[in-house]
């Protein structure tokens, strides 16, 4: 009588069994020369900062180089970044402030990128998480800034272009929302609430689906969940963490209309990278109100061969149709390409400022 699949598969997890506890050890062994490290760091100065995006990236990059797999790519990146926050933690918990409360798209952005070693510092707005990490109340922030299916996020821009904060990473996921309410019943719902992005993303849904039900805006599609949770004939638009944290029941999923709808957040904090070997630069630039003006501004990156992947035009309110324009380029400004365009850029335009040099998003 051959062996029962219980027994075929005992030497499977006697391996495993094993395995994992080397890899514990490991783990372990990471984490005490991690500690060495911050030792050493806090000998020389107390100003070094713990967290080091570009040396983080630096040793993810290498890890996807070095892999051969069956383990895909995204993995490696997303276990190693855990790994980081972890022995980061051992040092010192950040405080990250984003937009809550919990259960917003801001808040999975936030571990994404920070990991879930942080200290979660709730904010109601933009404004508060701005705020708090300028204020040191945070250390870090993080907000969207961009959404593939409705475009730029308005305030944050406005915010930037008047804080003292630097861009210092990149984190963009994939948005999937959902409908969500008490009953998990689709004909209790007599009222739809979510943030105005939320409502715009899923509209032709919407439209097709519960062209009768009145839709309302709600400061996040979070405080939509807890409004839902309070009152039986809300439903919301939120994501699946805000149904966990909430007890909310599905009605229907993925409802966006683009199923691709990407939101792209920035990380903030007081301090500037240093190169990755990989990174991208965010400037704010303006121009006088003239013919040409912006060809103009734009000519020292092509003279400099510096490839730009974003631009984004804001009013500059002053009347006289006049404009910002966000401008994102490969590069760090450090690089050789990219701080002689920038040099000719300062000499040429009405208004320069560089938000941020920052490693690219590896997946």
């Amino acid at each position: 009588m051959g062996k029962t699949l219980s027994e075929r598969l005992q030497p499977w997890r006697e391996k495993i069994d094993a395995i994992d506890k080397q890899i514990l050890e490991l783990l372990n062994e990471r984490a005490q020369a991690a500690l060495e490290i911050g030792s050493l760091k806090q000998g020389v100065s107390e100003d070094e900062p713990i967290l080091r995006p570009e040396r983080e990236a630096q040793v993810i990059s290498r890890l996807i180089e070095l892999n051969q797999g069956p383990v895909q790519d995204g993995s490696v990146s997303s276990i190693w970044s855990e790994v980081i926050s972890a022995c980061r933690g051992l040092e010192s918990i950040p405080r990250v402030a984003y937009i809550g409360p919990k259960g917003t798209f801001s808040e999975q952005a936030a571990l994404e990128h920070f990991g879930h070693y942080i200290d979660k510092r709730s904010c109601p707005s933009f404004d508060e998480v701005f705020r708090l990490v300028e204020a040191g109340q945070a250390d870090y922030g993080i907000v969207p800034v961009e959404n593939s299916t409705e475009g730029a996020v308005n305030r944050t821009l406005d915010l930037l272009l008047h804080t003292s904060l630097k861009v210092i990473g990149e984190r963009s996921i994939h948005i999937q929302h959902n409908l969500l309410n008490q009953s998990g019943e689709a004909g209790d719902i007599q009222r739809i609430m979510a943030h105005p992005q939320a409502l715009a993303q899923c509209q032709q849904w919407l439209n097709r689906n519960f062209p009768n039900i009145p839709r309302a805006a709600a400061a996040s599609n979070a405080e939509a969940a807890l409004l839902a949770a309070e009152e039986p004939g809300i439903a919301a638009i939120a994501g699946i963490q805000a149904a966990e944290g909430w007890g909310l029941q599905v009605v229907h999923q993925g409802i966006q209309d683009d199923p691709q709808n990407r939101t792209r957040f920035l990380a903030l904090g007081p301090v500037a990278n240093a190169p990755s070997g990989d990174d991208k630069s965010s400037l704010i630039l303006a121009v006088p109100n003239r013919a040409g003006a912006v060809y103009e501004m734009l000519s020292p990156l092509a003279k400099h061969g510096v490839s730009m992947t974003r631009f984004e035009s804001r009013p500059a309110r002053t009347g006289d149709w006049e404009y910002y324009f966000y401008v994102d380029v490969l590069g760090h400004y450090q690089d050789d390409a990219v701080q002689a365009a920038c040099e000719e850029l300062k000499k040429d335009v009405a208004f320069f400022k560089l938000l941020g040099s920052y490693p690219r998003q590896l997946s």
